[in-house]
């Protein structure tokens, strides 16, 4: 797409994804327009569109833009071994990516019903491979014998809601330091799954 001369698209671009994310977050993707994100940013309406096609494929990119960054911080945290010590720093790195994200993963769940058909499905697959992840750890755990559920797959979406939950009521500078909140979830999490 064209830009207009003397624009900034390195500075420009991601201003509207911050902007955007902020505002989706804020008052839900229905109710905002792209005039409004245009305004919060500080340039014509028209612009936008040398940025970015239209509002769908921002909130697109906004939710791949957070799975891919999700997946590849697992990837480089991901350790090898023990499937309790795998498990641990699953939900240990979930919690911390989780709270340093509010909005993002605010609005990776409560706009996901906003994608197109088309979006959604890639959207589902990302999520289904990061989901993926725990169900193997918790399979892996079950051969070794180590944790006990009843199906691994329902006990990986249950983990997970239970994780991403914690988004919903910690407040920085509150009672827990994220690190308590992270020790208290992993011992939830390990007595769901029966690793007492």
């Amino acid at each position: 797409m064209a830009r207009t001369a003397g624009s900034h698209s390195d500075i420009t671009g991601p201003r509207i994804r911050e902007a955007a994310l902020r505002l989706f977050a804020k008052h839900g993707y229905a109710a905002v327009s792209m005039r409004r994100i245009a305004s919060e940013v500080g340039v014509q309406a028209g612009a936008l569109y040398n940025y970015i096609p239209d509002k769908q494929a921002l909130l697109f990119s906004l939710l791949k833009g957070h799975m891919d960054e999700l997946l590849e911080a697992w990837d480089e945290t991901a350790p090898g071994g023990d499937p309790l010590a795998r498990l641990e720093a699953f939900v240990r790195f979930h919690i911390r990516f989780t709270l340093r994200r509010p909005e993002s993963i605010f609005i990776s769940y409560m706009e996901l019903r906003n994608l197109e058909p088309e979006n959604f499905i890639q959207i589902e697959a990302l999520r289904g491979r990061y989901e993926a992840v725990l169900e193997q750890i918790l399979r892996d755990g079950q051969a070794a014998g180590n944790l006990s559920v009843p199906d691994t797959r329902i006990a990986a979406f249950a983990l997970i809601g239970m994780l991403t939950g914690v988004n919903t009521w910690y407040r920085e500078g509150g009672r827990l330091s994220e690190d308590e909140v992270a020790a208290l979830y992993w011992d939830m999490a390990r007595k769901a799954v029966g690793a007492g």
